[in-house]
């Protein structure tokens, strides 16, 4: 049954039928390999591939190693840093190849080769694949700078990595022809079709390299199948915009390359240098990484294996927190919001899946959380407090906060409620009436005082924090956004959400902090007059937060200019620095001489990516399930630059697909129970936002950032 929704609400319950050209194998293939992006040697973009458990491999396009994190990591250690290649002992060069990016491998071509880079799922095991060869042999280097020891075995030759004594790697021919060393390259027939490097004990190297030599092109097709599933089966898009649906496409797939399995499942905070698990940016990026994309089982996985991590001492002073940090090397729980975040996001996947069961199993770590917090962390005013540092503002330079927020900042309020809140429902789906009713109590005791202590009205802001003595600060920041559920005037939200707009949200995101306060630094990175943490959170923008600036505009009927910001992130993952993802930070202000910003920080962060994608699927699609209830709620804010649109989520046990033409909308419900409630999309006129626009870069006279010019400069 197919019924369209116009100019009315409605309520249909039960629906079937999913676009069956999601399920055809062959245009999955197909839809993976159109996302080809040509990079040019002068663009040299950045890109990544990880094996989905604790290897990634960082490289430029068309350049050889110069970070310090290029070439092969596994588990925090660098492995080796790059290689060269070449035809009967002429090396390729990387700034004369042809290169085509792709999600799951790199394609350079020259007139006499074409190399093929590639990981598979699960295994240590790096190829390179070289075809269209015009020459007999073929050869290769590796970088010896992480490199010792080495040494000729029978399949290929072993290194010992600088970093990781107890493991090796060897690098073999990818088919057994044989192979010599001249110097330090290895050579090998053409006929050899390029090479393959393992890492592991000796023996293990030696396993990798024949389970490849026998299935590499299985192991190559699953990997590529898994990937083409997640844009075909689990998020299709097709609109009238190719560019959309590539960006969207791309997006979903690095996105997903950070969902890894180091210390059981996590979500890497970004790369190359943040590989490793922050319950911050893990929960933060949990909506649009494994939600909207309908992995419910990987979600359930996530919080399942941090929660282990829990610091359950009754005597610590962290007791009931979930970490901070968890990385091979050791656990830290200095942060107060990632604990909260754990909490909402345990029950937004109930919300998605409807799987109630799992509030059995996520119910303890709920409880420890909010009661040691309750006994441990709590004012008279209902509110939670932690150090100067233990927000996402974290920075610290020599032991001092470079934006200081204690002892109480608006947005850890909001998660505090928010965690109040869905631990009360998750205390009464598994029967805790006492503590449900008990934590209701203490949210609404935080919401009562938060309008009260925090707002301030004659302004339109809401306080940054609130001080030990309990006065407010009032530097001009983003975090007031996330502050909304507490507040009931809607008419100050929306001059809360202009301004921040007009103060904060350039076209290329939201600052950190106002350009006219005195404390504000124009560039992340200026190491001539500041250190680059010094500007961290003091003007350098955040793309993460573009996600909350989007979704607040949107709500107040803003759709188009929500949509600028949008796109402009997505023409940087088509067309600027590292392939296909977003970064951490930019630049506030762009360069002299230059009218856009440099980005900055890890060129692939999770949450960056994550909220771009959660608001494209909970606000401009406008899809929020609340499965517990068995109601979809769709609320459509289509920009009008789009005028067709066919996609599909999962949702519970279902599939939701979504279809939008002639401005007319269906919704076809299949393999799940569930009412969908359509909320007709209205045009907004509010005089509130009347002509309002981005933030535009009018630096003070004078910051005190450039008082001392530093020759040489400052370094790390």
């Amino acid at each position: 049954m197919n019924r369209f929704f116009n100019k009315s609400l409605l309520v249909v319950a039960g629906m079937s039928l999913v676009m069956s050209a999601c399920t055809e194998t062959a245009e999955r293939v197909s839809r993976l390999d159109s996302l080809g992006i040509a990079v040019t040697p002068a663009e040299n973009r950045e890109y990544s591939f990880t094996d989905k458990k604790s290897g990634f491999w960082y490289g430029t396009t068309h350049q050889d190693s110069v970070f310090f994190w290029s070439g092969w990591n596994i588990s925090k250690k660098r492995i080796f840093s790059d290689y060269q290649l070449s035809v009967d002992g002429k090396t390729l060069k990387r700034k004369s190849a042809t290169c085509i990016m792709y999600p799951h491998k790199l394609v350079r071509q020259w007139d006499n080769a074409t190399e093929t880079l590639c990981l598979v799922d699960n295994y240590p095991i790096l190829y390179i694949g070289m075809d269209d060869i015009k020459g007999d042999s073929i050869g290769i280097f590796l970088n010896e700078d992480l490199l010792s020891d080495c040494q000729k075995g029978k399949t290929g030759v072993f290194y010992t990595p600088k970093e990781d004594e107890a493991n090796r790697i060897l690098l073999s021919p990818a088919v057994d022809n044989g192979f010599i060393i001249t110097g330090n390259v290895i050579k090998t027939p053409a006929a050899s079709e390029g090479f393959i490097i393992t890492y592991g004990t000796s023996e293990e190297c030696e396993a990798l390299l024949q389970e490849f030599r026998s299935n590499g092109d299985v192991l190559l097709k699953e990997r590529a199948e898994r990937m083409n599933s997640l844009i075909t089966e689990y998020n299709p898009v097709s609109s009238n915009m190719e560019e959309l649906d590539k960006a969207l496409n791309w997006l979903t797939l690095t996105t997903d390359e950070l969902v890894t399995e180091q210390q059981g499942k996590g979500i890497y905070a970004g790369l190359p240098w943040f590989n490793e698990y922050w319950g911050r940016d893990m929960f933060i990026s949990m909506p649009g990484a494994c939600l909207v994309s309908g992995q419910f089982d990987v979600a359930k996985q996530i919080l399942l294996d941090f929660a282990k991590f829990q610091d359950t001492d009754p005597n610590s002073p962290t007791y009931g927190r979930i970490p901070n940090r968890a990385n091979p090397e050791g656990i830290l729980y200095n942060t107060t919001d990632g604990t909260p975040r754990f909490v909402i996001q345990a029950f937004e996947l109930l919300e998605y899946s409807g799987d109630t069961a799992f509030a059995g199993d996520i119910y303890p770590a709920v409880k420890l959380s909010i009661d040691a917090s309750c006994i441990n962390f709590t004012d008279d005013r209902g509110y939670l407090t932690h150090a100067d540092a233990d927000t996402w503002m974290d920075v610290k330079r020599n032991g001092i906060p470079g934006s200081p927020r204690g002892n109480r900042a608006n947005d850890i309020q909001a998660l505090w409620y928010g965690q109040l809140e869905a631990g009360s429902r998750l205390a009464e789906l598994v029967g805790d009436k006492e503590s449900a009713e008990r934590w209701l109590r203490l949210a609404d005791k935080v919401r009562n005082n938060f309008e009260h202590d925090y707002c301030d009205k004659e302004g339109n802001m809401v306080y940054d924090h609130l001080n030990t003595d309990g006065t407010p600060d009032t530097q001009f920041r983003p975090n007031q956004l996330y502050c909304f559920d507490m507040i009931g005037d809607e008419e100050f939200k929306k001059k809360v959400t202009r301004r921040c707009w007009e103060e904060l949200t350039y076209p290329w995101g939201v600052a950190s902090l106002a350009q006219w306060d005195s404390q504000f630094h124009p560039q992340h990175e200026n190491w001539h007059y500041y250190h680059k943490d010094d500007a961290y959170h003091n003007g350098t923008v955040w793309l993460w937060n573009n996600g909350i600036a989007m979704q607040r505009m949107i709500e107040y009927g803003q759709v188009e200019a929500a949509w600028q910001l949008f796109q402009n992130m997505n023409r940087q993952a088509l067309v600027e620095g590292a392939v296909g993802s977003l970064s951490e930070n930019a630049d506030a202000h762009p360069r002299e001489g230059k009218t856009w910003v440099n980005r900055s920080g890890t060129f692939l962060q999770a949450w960056s990516n994550a909220e771009h994608l959660r608001v494209w699927y909970q606000y401009f699609l406008g899809i929020r399930p609340d499965m517990m209830n068995r109601v979809i709620t769709i609320e459509p804010k289509l920009p009008k630059e789009i005028t067709s649109i066919e996609t599909s989520v999962k949702i519970g046990k279902g599939t939701l697909s979504y279809t939008y033409r002639d401005e007319k909308f269906s919704f076809n419900l299949s393999g799940d129970d569930a009412e969908i409630r359509f909320i007709e999309p209205e045009e907004v006129n509010d005089s509130v936002f009347n002509d309002v626009e981005f933030c535009s870069p009018s630096p003070l006279p004078h910051y005190p950032c450039f008082d001392i010019y530093y020759e040489p400069a400052l370094t790390y």
